[in-house]
């Protein structure tokens, strides 16, 4: 097998998880390459306050197999950010695997990479894919051709075992899954807003209430454009 060249877009803001978690993953492939790219080689603060430091710039960066959009609060700023989404339109069009974790998936949307294919992201975010010509699925991770998305943040390590299974076989993906030890018990059945309580989805929208409103304005801006 050939070396895998995959890169993950950071961003201000990003939510680390969602490139962490896969980016484990990939990096555990033999001969993989794994970079961090970003607009320029300053570090990246992720919410929270982690920092990145970047491997190569957008504009530097040759083509990749496997190019990768995580997400976070900082996908709103990315949602019109006219650089890397032409970024993301070139990678597209040689890569092997355009995909995303979270609302991610808002951004290839944002490209034009989603019209008319099946799609996930974070349920907070879900109904919004529609407005990309995607049609939103209710899964955690999502193929339509070689398009993958993946659900809310700890979905990034799903989306990337199931890759890894395409690219380097089933036993190779269970050897990574074995090595990380990704064997989920989570101690409350409360990771879905179908499963957690009332009161507790209630909270959680209500706090992400501000972001919604203003990612539901960069949406509409962006659909009236298209």
């Amino acid at each position: 097998m050939s070396p895998l060249n995959v890169g993950f877009l950071v961003f201000p803001k990003i939510t680390q998880l969602d490139m962490t978690g896969p980016y484990e993953v990939f990096r555990s492939l033999p001969d993989a390459r794994v970079r961090i790219v970003a607009r320029t080689m300053e570090p990246i603060v992720a919410e929270g306050g982690l920092r990145f430091l970047p491997d190569v710039t957008m504009a530097e960066c040759g083509q990749l197999d496997v190019i990768c959009v995580p997400g976070g609060a900082g996908i709103n700023a990315l949602l019109e950010d006219d650089e890397a989404l032409a970024f993301l339109r070139q990678q597209a069009l040689g890569a092997r695997y355009v995909t995303s974790v979270c609302t991610g998936a808002l951004v290839l949307g944002a490209a034009g990479l989603l019209r008319g294919r099946k799609a996930t992201t974070h349920w907070a975010s879900h109904d919004l894919l529609a407005s990309f010509g995607a049609f939103p699925t209710d899964a955690r991770v999502v193929r339509d051709g070689n398009v993958f998305t993946g659900g809310g943040v700890t979905a990034g390590i799903d989306f990337a075992l199931i890759l890894i299974a395409e690219i380097a076989g089933v036993d190779v993906a269970q050897r990574i899954q074995l090595m990380i030890e990704y064997a989920p018990a989570p101690p409350f059945d409360a990771g879905t807003p179908a499963r957690a309580p009332a009161e507790i989805v209630g909270a959680a929208r209500e706090r992400g209430a501000s972001m919604r409103l203003a990612r539901e304005a960069i949406v509409g801006r962006i659909a009236t454009r298209s």
